[in-house]
């Protein structure tokens, strides 16, 4: 099998502002304004089950004038198709075409016990779920879909086919899905107009690379335009091991607090990077309330995998597999110093 070759062109920046914590986080009007003002291609926001993606989207998206706007991503077990077409269209608008709509299916622990939806068969739901907003988005016809999952109008309902009423900007709105297992990732490559990956290691991303590939093969191949999203995290300091320290805690969340002791899509995720052993010893300690302990259990080699950590020099040097590897945009977090630097490490 073919696989699939680095893009011709170095990566552009998007900033990550995420999902917030116990309250909206302080300084984002400073970082979007200064991804506005490096040329940053893309604004994105997150959710898992606090704040949505959409509000803050909206909101900091206003501030700006050139940037794409991205939901990375947004849960599709938590809307029906029909809500997140009707978002994503009312959003376009308002934003003059700026709009990624970034869409996943979380996991079955925010879905099952914060949505109360069942979570069974993500991929047929996933590739149902997109046929459908763009059907929608098209507005060729009054909607009606009979699949697995959903059925549209509902059969025996007093329902009837329904057209949205709002013509819009777009006919097309891009889609991209986020995928972590090597299913999904094909999944994206077939019927999605990006993928993201979330945490990514481009020195451990060949069996990425195959599964896209597999996906690319059934529409006919890399369709023109297709892009790949990965999180950067990226943290300076002459002391690797405190620079580490700054990425540990939000790896060891998501290693054992991101789902269940026996399905966890990141624990995975990582795993498949080649650091089960290591995964294993920090979901272990998460899940037996050790936090502290888990999170000084990351190892520092995984840490340097996904992102850039320690002394500038080191750095530079290392930003190399970045520029050249799998994704087309690297979103990065942090406040304006850190988006200065990216913009210097990737032109």
């Amino acid at each position: 099998m073919t696989p699939v070759q680095p893009p011709p062109r170095r990566p552009r920046l998007g900033l990550a502002l995420g999902y917030w914590g116990s309250a909206p986080p302080d300084g984002v009007a400073d970082q979007v304004a200064e991804a506005e003002r490096l040329a940053f291609d893309s604004l994105w926001t997150s959710e898992a089950y606090g704040s949505d993606a959409i509000s803050p989207l909206a909101w900091w998206g206003a501030r700006t004038s050139r940037m794409r706007l991205g939901t990375a991503v947004l849960q599709m077990h938590a809307r029906t198709p029909a809500a997140t077409a009707m978002t994503a269209v009312t959003l376009d608008h308002l934003s003059g075409g700026r709009v990624i709509l970034g869409l996943g299916v979380s996991g079955p622990q925010v879905v099952e016990g914060w949505h109360g939806v069942p979570f069974g068969r993500p991929l047929e739901a996933s590739r149902e779920y997109v046929e459908i907003v763009r059907r929608i988005i098209r507005r060729d016809r009054p909607l009606e879909y009979g699949g697995r999952r959903y059925q549209l109008p509902l059969p025996g309902g007093a329902g009837k086919p329904l057209r949205l009423t709002v013509h819009p900007l777009r006919a097309e709105i891009p889609i991209w899905l986020g995928a972590e297992g090597p299913r999904n990732i094909a999944l994206a490559g077939e019927i999605a107009d990006g993928w993201l990956a979330g945490f990514h290691a481009p020195s451990r991303s060949d069996w990425q690379r195959q599964a896209l590939e597999e996906g690319f093969q059934l529409r006919g191949g890399r369709p023109p335009g297709f892009e790949v999203a990965a999180l950067l995290p990226l943290v300076v300091d002459r002391d690797l091991e405190a620079a580490a320290d700054r990425v540990r805690p939000l790896l060891a969340l998501y290693i054992g607090g991101m789902g269940s002791r026996e399905r966890n899509f990141h624990f995975n995720l990582f795993a498949r990077m080649g650091f089960e052993a290591e995964v294993e010893r920090v979901r272990d300690l998460y899940l037996e309330g050790r936090r502290p302990e888990a999170v000084a259990a990351v190892p520092t080699e995984l840490v340097e995998a996904v992102g850039l950590v320690g002394p500038l020099e080191k750095v530079r040097e290392e930003a190399d597999g970045w520029r050249h590897g799998l994704p087309t945009l690297l979103l990065v977090s942090g406040p304006p110093a850190v988006l200065r630097l990216a913009a210097e490490l990737f032109p």
